[in-house]
């Protein structure tokens, strides 16, 4: 395999417990492709779709997911430190469980996802689509949620200390039960909701 992939065709490819380290794939196809326990260290994806594939108990470092499509795409077990997944879109992949870590979630469509009880903290979900995300026991302390799309998602027991998201979202969200916030975002949620706080 070259260290530059263009248009490269890897669907039902078993490429499971490989190593890959600075390549490049642009517009590939990894469609039902195994991955599972693949190991990647400062890699570039751009515009590759992952469609039904089985990426579990992968590791990624320093790697950078550049408008991909995941479909149905399985990460239970997977890792992610130090990478972007700057405006991916996810459809009905299986997350959990999975450890995220100092990753760029900027512009990611994962509407509806399931990331139940995942430790999301001081990631960056700016613009991010998480309308009827379930985020119910996320701890999100630090997240930036800037302009994220929030519409109908599930922040049930969820923690919140010190995420950055704009008022108006706290009007879409879904459920907010017995989620943990400081006091600066409870004068976001009140002002949000037309209370006068002196």
């Amino acid at each position: 395999m070259s260290a530059r992939e263009v248009g490269g065709d890897f669907r039902d490819a078993v490429l499971v417990g490989e190593e890959w380290s600075g390549r490049e794939f642009e517009r590939c196809d990894f469609t039902d492709a195994d991955l599972s326990g693949l190991r990647t260290a400062n890699c570039v994806f751009t515009e590759c779709a992952f469609t039904g594939a089985d990426l579990a108990d992968s590791r990624h470092r320093a790697t950078a997911f550049r408008s991909c499509h995941f479909e149905r795409t399985r990460f239970g077990g997977a890792e992610w430190d130090g990478c972007s997944l700057l405006g991916s879109f996810f459809d009905a992949c299986r997350w959990r469980p999975c450890r995220v870590r100092e990753t760029d979630l900027t512009l990611v469509g994962a509407g509806r996802a399931d990331l139940r009880g995942l430790d999301l903290r001081g990631l960056r979900f700016r613009e991010a689509n998480l309308a009827e995300a379930d985020l119910r026991r996320c701890d999100l302390r630090e997240a930036d949620l800037s302009g994220a799309r929030l519409l109908g998602a599930a922040l049930d027991e969820a923690d919140l200390r010190g995420a950055r998201i704009d008022a108006a979202a706290f009007v879409r969200i879904g459920s907010l039960t017995g989620a943990r916030v400081d006091p600066e975002t409870a004068l976001l949620f009140a002002t949000a909701h037309g209370l006068h706080v002196d």
